[in-house]
């Protein structure tokens, strides 16, 4: 244990030494504009998936493109996803927390739950919100801080709890999520490659998926108590009043518990009938409501921000906390001014993550890494942890889980049918190695967001100290998801509906 902390703590300090994330960016977003006028001219062999044509570097010192930056700065800017999501959310978010909500939930939520099992718990909550998205991410992670430091434990463990569950879990559910019909698509279009007539069906994955959540579960417990807790002993948590005390619930918060309950059941209600018939407005054009298309599933903000608010002032009225629109307004304006830095940091990741789409550098690194395991010619199970290691560097270059499975499926799933591995098994090795990667790597969208969690209780945090936080899990849940799914396979269990292990 000695040397792994030597280790963490090497990659804290290294990490912290980095420059201020926003800066961070900067200086990744010039380094890619002058990679990518230097790769230009280069002819690379492998062909882009999504036009059939050669890749092509994109250089971003051309006019052409200087010129583009210029025009949709802005555009750019507020159309980076994760700031629409983090903002809406946060607003109704705020309207709860000022209310007293948020306080009264965590007091009720502690009444029963013993010390010793938060860390399962929070876990647990993190893999479900993964059918809200990215919900998790604004809810979750901070409310996990929260409940550990009223619990007498330190508030940066429960972040990095919560994050596991959240991130590092990604694609382990114990329920369907919006993402597995996404997949399908892609798996099915790469499949067709090779039989026009092959079908995969969205839930082909489920079973796995939802037997992961037990592994995830497990390895972050174990991580959380055995490794990262005890790094957090001698730090000092840096917040202003003494650890939140979560005593017994008064009577008013009691009848606001009562009252934001039913406002949740009334809102649930409403979208619930709203979205029942066929032809509801809610749904996909072809009727499905669980499809990426639907209206419902597209509105999961919309959805965090009705389901936090309503019963926040609900709960208000009832405690007698709101008196007014103006006690409302506040909660709002409050949680907007905790965003300033973050808001900062989303500016230059914006424009990172755009030129590095932008310029083709991450696609082109992607089926370069591919192709040269395609080379090997090793063994299926083996060409299967392959996929993995491949997934997790290119997860590292890009974040979005489609995105990157859009390139990466049609080079590996009519590879590995030729190998005799059916797409669904393809499939689930893919989603392993996009998950365990992204509580490790700064590019990942929300990572700056996860940043300024923890400042809020160590102000010297920095990069370097959620990595160095994050690690751990990391390497735990790789090699141990692996293995996982290795077993699951030589035991023939289901990975999901109408899946199978071998083609044909």
């Amino acid at each position: 244990m000695k040397r792994v902390e030597r280790i963490l703590g090497f990659v804290e300090r290294v990490g912290n030494r980095l420059p201020d994330p926003a800066i961070l960016f900067f200086v990744l977003m010039l380094v890619v504009w002058v990679v990518s006028a230097l790769l230009e001219p280069v002819a690379f062999a492998a062909v882009d998936p999504r036009t059939q044509k050669p890749l092509q570097v994109v250089s971003l010192l051309a006019p052409k493109e200087l010129a583009r930056l210029v025009a949709e700065l802005a555009k750019i800017f507020t159309g980076f996803q994760p700031l629409g999501v983090v903002l809406v959310a946060l607003i109704g978010v705020g309207v709860a927390e000022h209310s007293g909500l948020i306080t009264a939930a965590l007091k009720w939520l502690l009444s029963f739950t013993p010390k010793k099992a938060l860390t399962p718990m929070v876990i647990g909550v993190g893999l479900v919100s993964h059918v809200a998205a990215d919900a998790g991410f604004v809810v979750v992670i901070p409310l996990a801080g929260v409940i550990f430091h009223a619990a007498g434990r330190h508030p940066l463990v429960g972040i990095a709890a919560g994050f596991c569950g959240v991130s590092g879990g990604f694609n382990a559910s114990p329920v369907p999520t919006a993402l597995d019909p996404l997949l399908q698509g892609f798996t099915q279009a790469a499949a067709r490659l090779i039989d026009p007539n092959y079908l995969v069906n969205p839930l082909c994955n489920f079973l796995f998926n939802a037997a992961s959540t037990v592994l995830v579960i497990a390895i972050g417990w174990f991580i959380t108590e055995k490794v990262v807790e005890p790094r957090f002993g001698g730090i000092p948590v840096e917040v202003d009043g003494e650890p939140p005390r979560f005593d017994a619930l008064t009577p008013g918060e009691r009848r606001g518990l009562w009252a934001a309950a039913a406002a949740l059941i009334a809102v649930a209600a409403v979208f619930v009938t709203w979205a029942s018939p066929e032809t509801s407005a809610l749904r996909a054009p072809n009727g499905e409501l669980t499809s990426s298309a639907a209206p419902l599933m597209q509105g999961v903000v919309s959805l965090i921000f009705i389901g936090f608010a309503v019963p926040g002032v609900a709960f208000g009225l009832a405690a007698g906390t709101i008196r007014s629109h103006r006690d409302v307004v506040a909660g709002m304006t409050k949680a907007m001014g905790t965003m300033t830095y973050y808001i900062v940091m989303v500016f230059f990741a914006a424009l990172f993550i755009d030129a590095f789409g932008r310029s083709n550098i991450g696609a082109l690194l992607a089926l370069e890494g591919a192709e040269s395991l395609r080379a090997l010619h090793l063994p299926g199970s083996i060409t299967i942890v392959g996929l993995i290691v491949a997934t997790m560097f290119a997860d590292v270059l890009i974040g979005s889980a489609s995105a990157k499975w859009a390139i990466l499926s049609p080079v590996f799933v009519p590879m590995l049918m030729q190998l005799g591995i059916a797409p669904e098994l393809t499939q689930a090795a893919y989603r392993i190695g996009d998950s365990f990667t992204n509580i490790v790597t700064p590019l990942m969208p929300y990572f700056p967001l996860v940043v300024m969690y923890c400042q809020k209780y160590v102000k010297k945090a920095g990069i370097g100290t959620v990595l160095s936080m994050m690690m751990p899990y990391a390497v735990a849940l790789g090699i141990g998801w692996t293995l996982f799914l290795l077993a699951y396979w030589g035991l023939g269990l289901p990975l999901g509906l109408g899946s199978r292990y071998t083609y044909p």
